[in-house]
């Protein structure tokens, strides 16, 4: 299935059914009086986070989701019927705002109760509202007025405990599935992830974790060059970055140093509070070099872009240090309550 993360949607609530002039009729009752009744409340559109769904694509072709009119009264003081709700699912994580101005509506992180989104319309009154000691035979009914409609942006934020962060080819992809059972794509070329890969890490029985990876970020990614910056958003919700580095020189001949250097100033530059996260850097393909070279490539890597943050050397290849990782990662999902 066709990973897609964005969407637009027209939803329109039912009308509210109008109420009716009516008289009892009947024998042996003369002046039986006014007994139209009330018309049905329109229906209305809720939307309902599922944690089955985990992409917009069914709505790329269904994009109208209008309830039913409530119907109109009956005789006999007889409401008329309610019009059926449309209740539309959506993967946890969807953002719904206004298509004109951005409003926001709801946001599914974690709700998997039905949101109200378009709500129906009131039903009209029958002439039996209208009776009074004045107006013994009132003709007077209402109309049901109108159901909200919109026009929405769907916006999917996949939700994880980490995100993968880094250049392509640095082992993103190596590293997702060699912790979990998701298979992204893995080959010698750049851009071989082309959306984003969700896989759960178990760590020991009742302890996992979400992992995303997205595609690898280039030099001008705030800019819209390359394809990591359409699928940054999908890192905002998760509680750490992992930033994996891989420490050879990459095709152009850059180091490991100005790499890491070029991903942390377009992260900033795409959002500074994303940039401010609990990000972890990951030194990967440790197997390629000597253990001389390692130390002096890390200390470079370190001093250049480290900071204070946690560093880890490991080859996803061959999980040499991947196990550890991993169970550093569980222990801060577990003690983090930012999320």
């Amino acid at each position: 299935m066709k990973f897609i993360d964005e969407a637009n949607i027209y939803v329109k609530a039912g009308n509210g059914g109008s109420g009716i002039v009516s008289f009892r009729r009947e024998k042996y009752i003369p002046m039986g009086g006014p007994d139209g009744g009330d018309g049905g409340d329109g229906g209305s559109v809720y939307v309902v986070g599922s944690e089955n769904l985990n992409t917009l694509s069914d709505f790329r072709h269904t994009r109208r989701f209008v309830a039913k009119n409530g119907a109109k009264g009956q005789r006999s003081n007889c409401t008329g019927a309610r019009g059926e709700d449309v209740i539309i699912s959506l993967p946890l994580g969807t953002m719904i705002t206004t298509l004109d101005q951005g409003e926001m509506i709801a946001d599914l992180a974690d709700i998997t109760e039905p949101v109200l989104i378009a709500r129906g319309g009131f039903h009209g009154l029958g002439n039996t509202r209208y009776k009074s000691s004045t107006n013994r035979a009132p003709r007077q009914f209402s109309k049901g007025s109108a159901g909200e409609q919109f026009d929405l942006k769907l916006e999917l934020k996949v939700i994880a405990d980490v995100g993968l962060l880094g250049m392509p080819n640095a082992g993103k992809s190596t590293f997702i599935r060699s912790v979990s059972a998701a298979k992204p794509k893995v080959a010698d070329y750049p851009f071989t992830t082309l959306h984003p890969n969700l896989g759960v890490v178990s760590v020991a029985r009742h302890r996992s974790f979400v992992i995303a990876d997205i595609p690898g970020l280039i030099e001008g990614a705030a800019d819209g060059v390359g394809l990591g910056i359409q699928f940054l958003k999908h890192l905002q919700r998760t509680r750490l970055l992992l930033h994996i580095v891989d420490i050879l020189p990459d095709t152009s001949g850059d180091s490991a140093l100005d790499s890491a250097r070029k991903i942390l100033k377009e992260l900033k530059r795409y959002d500074e509070s994303l940039y401010r996260k609990p990000r972890w850097l990951v030194l990967n393909k440790m197997d390629l070099v000597s253990e001389q070279e390692q130390s002096l490539i890390c200390d470079e890597i370190i001093a250049g872009v480290g900071g204070d943050c946690s560093v880890y050397r490991i080859s996803a290849l061959n999980r040499s240090g991947v196990d550890q990782l991993c169970h550093d990662i569980m222990t801060f999902v577990e003690s983090d309550e930012s999320v």
